[in-house]
């Protein structure tokens, strides 16, 4: 071109692997990239250089012969529509194709097909004047004389387009031809209204949030645990039994208004259990003390007595036991006396006895009567716990063949010992047992009795983050509708006894669901959410929680007008902000500053 000097034309050529339309962007002079307007410039493509060159590297350029079609496959580049290329031609047969047809047919660069559009060539048998008319059929054939549009329109037909707003409403604008006059149309749909017969929105309709209003009964709240128990909860699976126990813990929490003693516990914990189980109790131990199997045989019913050469009878009342036991006692035979209680099962007087001789004997005693229990009765769990020790069924309850695992919870709550650290760990690894097989709600009721705080979702580490699901499965069912509004409940419980008492960790979960409620249409109910929110976060102070407050300040920012308040104020008030709205922004922009 004029005005431009050779050596822009020196770079390396590429190999005919190369991207081509990364190359033909990419290589062209700086000053070409520029000016786009090349109507005046000299007529591009009958450089002999440039001829020489696409020809030399590019083979798909070649001529070709007559009466045969030219295919190119068409690579992408960047800032053209492949819709835009024809994918076959066929140049008359009496004359050579331009360079121009070339350049557009193999799509090498935006630039070649883009100055086709304003020169004029004698070969070029395109018509770029747009069709009057079009029809599906025309679209699909390819041919010479169809034209094809530089830029086609992103939408050929007449569209519908929608989007959500803040005030819960769908807006919808409908299908016109404004180049005919025809106005637009927009129709405003409520969410609410769409949506009134989605199971959602009725769970979220059904529960009485935010439960910090000044209007709401605690009754209100108890009604809804117990519609919850009879709706959602299957008592004929272990996971429906221990999700309804929480709906009946947090009953009794409301009921209370947020104070329970362990025989409170033990007694809910009692009350699911339909029929005591049978536990099994185990023969003693024979050789307790010094005596064998024979020996035992040797000193049962029907032989000599040494000491008196009488045969005692066959004992077969508790009176006769007991006469026996004092007649031993008569000669100083202890041991022997020992052992014929132990044998009839006079643990009490085996037991007293016990406790009147040496320490070892008393032992041997203790054990042989705890070890006639079975191994899953609470009575064992009991013995254990006052023993100083961790019971057994802390570590093995949850399992099919052990039984039940609230009886034992039940007698560990009633009957706490002098060691709390050892109630407290006891109770914690009946936790952590139950969790490990899957019980995640009877694993938090046992987190609650021990007073275990709450965690974060992202903390694996945190034994519970929402009471009653698992922060260790994914997001979408971990902070389920439920799952937050059973949360909610038992912050408002700790709020009946301590007004103050908030659970800041849950706070990110109730802007979570005034979005879900946003979504379903309920926006004032939403925008009471985000005061209640807010009103945590200035007691606490937004530095706690930047970003929390930055998001609940946006949310209410969009949701101001969805007020009821508003409706009732002059409309010359209707622009003014609440006060709490007004003091979020300027704790954030305060914080932002520091």
């Amino acid at each position: 071109r004029q005005g431009y000097e050779d050596p822009h034309w020196n770079y390396a050529a590429p190999s005919y692997g190369d991207d081509y339309a990364y190359w033909s962007y990419q290589g062209q002079p700086a000053a070409w990239q520029g000016d786009r307007d090349l109507r005046q410039a000299e007529p591009y493509g009958t450089s002999y250089r440039d001829q020489h060159y696409y020809q030399g590297y590019h083979p798909n350029l070649a001529t070709p012969s007559p009466g045969q079609d030219s295919i190119f496959s068409l690579p992408p580049h960047a800032g053209s529509s492949p819709s835009c290329f024809p994918l076959s031609s066929q140049p008359p047969a009496s004359s050579k194709p331009s360079l121009l047809l070339q350049y557009r047919e193999s799509g090498l660069s935006s630039s070649s097909y883009e100055l086709s559009q304003y020169m004029h060539d004698g070969a070029d048998h395109y018509s770029l004047v747009p069709a009057e008319t079009w029809s599906p059929v025309q679209a699909g054939r390819a041919s010479a004389s169809t034209p094809a549009p530089m830029a086609p329109q992103k939408f050929p037909l007449p569209h519908v387009p929608v989007c959500f707003g803040a005030g819960g409403q769908l807006v919808l604008v409908c299908p016109h031809f404004p180049a005919e006059g025809e106005p637009a149309h927009v129709e405003l749909h409520s969410l609410e209204v769409i949506l009134h017969d989605t199971k959602e929105q009725e769970e979220l309709q059904t529960f009485p949030g935010p439960l910090a209003r000044e209007d709401l009964h605690k009754v209100d709240v108890m009604t809804f645990c117990q519609h919850k128990i009879a709706t959602s909860c299957d008592l004929s699976t272990q996971r429906g039994r221990d999700s309804a126990l929480l709906w009946k813990l947090l009953v009794l929490l409301c009921r209370q208004n947020g104070s329970m003693v362990g025989s409170d516990t033990a007694e809910l914990l009692m009350q699911d259990c339909k029929r005591l189980e049978k536990y099994k109790r185990q023969n003693p131990v024979a050789n307790l003390i010094n005596l064998s199997d024979d020996e035992w045989r040797a000193h049962g019913p029907g032989t000599v007595d040494l000491l008196t050469g009488e045969v005692p009878p066959i004992v077969e009342t508790l009176a006769q036991t007991v006469e026996k036991f004092t007649k031993l006692l008569y000669y100083g035979r202890k041991k022997e006396a020992l052992e014929w209680a132990m044998r009839n099962q006079l643990w009490g007087h085996a037991l007293f006895l016990s406790s009147k001789m040496d320490p070892r004997t008393y032992s041997w005693v203790l054990t042989g009567f705890t070890n006639t229990l079975a191994a899953n009765d609470p009575l064992q769990t009991l013995f254990q716990l006052m023993s100083g020790r961790v019971p057994q069924a802390a570590q093995c309850c949850g399992d099919a063949k052990w039984g039940d695992w609230r009886p034992h919870l039940a007698v560990m709550l009633s009957n706490k010992v002098g060691d709390t650290e050892l109630n407290h760990r006891a109770i914690v690894t009946m936790g952590d047992t139950l969790a490990g097989r899957g019980l995640t709600e009877a694993a938090h009721f046992c987190y609650l009795m021990a007073d275990i705080p709450f965690g974060y979702f992202g903390e694996k580490t945190d034994r519970m983050a929402l009471l009653g699901s698992s922060h260790r499965q994914v997001f979408a069912q971990f902070a389920r509708t439920e799952v937050i509004q059973r949360m909610e409940i038992f912050e408002y419980c700790q709020q009946l006894r301590q007004p103050k008492a908030c659970l800041l960790s849950f706070q990110v979960y109730k802007l979570i669901y005034a979005s879900r409620l946003v979504d379903y249409g309920l926006p004032a109910q939403a925008l009471h959410y985000c005061e209640k929110i807010a009103t945590v976060l200035l007691g606490q102070g937004p530095a706690s929680h930047p970003m929390l407050a930055r998001q609940v300040m946006e949310l209410a920012e969009r949701l101001k007008l969805s007020d009821p308040l508003l409706l009732e104020m002059p409309d010359q008030d209707q622009t003014l902000e609440p006060d709490w709205l007004v003091q979020l922004r300027t704790q954030c922009r305060e914080w932002e500053v520091r």
